[in-house]
């Protein structure tokens, strides 16, 4: 919220008034606070600063070419999980040599592409996959870098779909059979083991998931050395939960505290993957009231931003903060109190699904059509996941400095929605 101050009973991002550049740019609109971003990346690069980690943003929480500048021009690289990522990665002028690659389905074409940029290492999910990386790898005379990825069956208590270190889950491989596959690494030329990763899952909002890993890296480190590998890195992925309601997310140094011992006992390099941590709270979605209505005994009111902006709601039943941009009273710490001239609410979207809402139930102030609203914490898993459903076009992104404003991605126009369809 820091980035996001109320002053004189109007939203700002950073030192612009959020109503100005709706005004400017229309709606619904993204808003992007700079120097948030570039206080998150500093953030988890002093926090681990002792272990001289390789940052790499997950490029899935939020691709738009101008946020992954930011981030490249902050000195952090990049995790991606499509080869599409990785195009993105380098037209915004990023390092490839640093880049990780997950993902449980990679093509032999994003395979080879990433080989052919000479890419950090992949993060393998399967058997089949680790033949994949070879053939390919064969072919163009290379050795593909693998990091063997590990289910350490290690519950984060995050949502059910969005973890990924249990036993059952689609990611990685079983714990038990690491020493099978290294051993089969080991034998193919066209391979080199260099490390292991670990991905828990996301939002974690406790750092004990993280010390329990720790400490299963520790073990396999030591045990693949024995068997004669040399392995020099643990990749421990990110999902570092944020402030969604207030202030429930850790800083960074709390995560730090019980990997960095792990890491310096393994005698590692450290990877991070963080994505939300860096961009989560970076960003408002901005929309318009368009109408208000009683039905059911209940209050709606209908904005021109959708379910096809921000599915997070629809998707995970997430919570955002939501307030008007010029409220009729201050926004409490808890938004989810009854206070004086507030009513409960439901906030929907113009989509025609019965899950399109923003928030339901929540206290708030009296909002009339042309009202600008904002929702809080979209910069995660916003624009990434946004559609064109319904043939709805997708807002302007805006990146704000200090006083300046930068158009990071135009609105889309109807003639966008079907430039790439064929109609003869």
């Amino acid at each position: 919220m820091q980035s996001f101050p109320y002053r004189d009973g109007e939203l700002y991002c950073e030192d612009v008034p959020v109503a100005k550049l709706a005004e400017q740019y229309g709606t619904p609109l993204w808003v992007y606070s700079k120097s948030f971003i570039l206080g998150q990346l500093k953030q988890i690069q002093t926090a681990f600063a002792e272990v001289d980690p390789v940052i790499c943003y997950s490029v899935k929480a939020n691709s738009t070419l101008g946020i992954l500048k930011v981030v490249r021009d902050a000195g952090c690289s990049f995790d991606v999980v499509s080869g599409g990522e990785l195009y993105r990665v380098r037209a915004a002028g990023g390092d490839t040599t640093k880049v990780v690659f997950a993902g449980v389905g990679k093509t032999d074409e994003e395979i080879r592409f990433a080989l052919e940029n000479d890419i950090l290492m992949f993060d393998v999910e399967s058997e089949q996959e680790l033949d994949a990386i070879a053939d390919v790898a064969g072919s163009l005379g290379k050795v593909g870098r693998v990091a063997l990825r590990l289910n350490p069956d290690i519950d984060a208590k995050t949502h059910a779909k969005t973890t990924t270190g249990k036993k059952g889950n689609k990611f990685g491989m079983d714990i038990e059979r690491f020493r099978e596959l290294a051993a089969k690494v080991l034998k193919d030329k066209r391979l080199a083991l260099k490390g292991i990763h670990m991905h828990l899952g996301s939002p974690i909002l406790t750092t004990d998931p993280y010390a329990a890993a720790g400490q299963k890296a520790i073990e396999v480190v030591e045990g693949l050395r024995r068997d004669g590998h040399d392995i020099n890195w643990i990749n421990l992925g990110g999902g570092f939960g944020i402030s969604y309601r207030g202030n429930e997310g850790l800083p960074a140094s709390a995560y730090a505290d019980v990997i960095v011992p792990a890491v310096r006992e393994a005698k590692c390099r450290l990877a991070l993957e963080p994505g939300r941590f860096v961009v989560g709270n970076s960003c408002v979605l901005i929309s318009r009231v368009v109408f208000s209505k009683r039905e059911g005994g209940k209050l709606f009111v209908i904005q021109d931003g959708g379910m096809n902006d921000l599915i997070r709601p629809a998707m995970y039943d997430s919570f955002h903060r939501v307030w008007p941009v010029k409220p009729a009273v201050p926004m409490p710490e808890n938004v989810e109190d009854a206070i004086d001239g507030c009513e409960k609410t439901d906030v929907v979207g113009p989509v025609c699904e019965s899950s399109d809402y923003f928030a339901k139930d929540r206290f708030l102030p009296p909002m009339k059509r042309g009202d600008l609203f904002a929702t809080f914490s979209a910069g995660a898993y916003g624009t990434a996941m946004s559609s064109n459903y319904n043939t709805r076009p997708r807002g302007t992104e805006i990146l704000v400095d200090g006083t300046n404003v930068t158009v990071i991605r135009r609105r889309e126009t109807y003639a966008d929605l079907i430039a790439h369809e064929i109609t003869d």
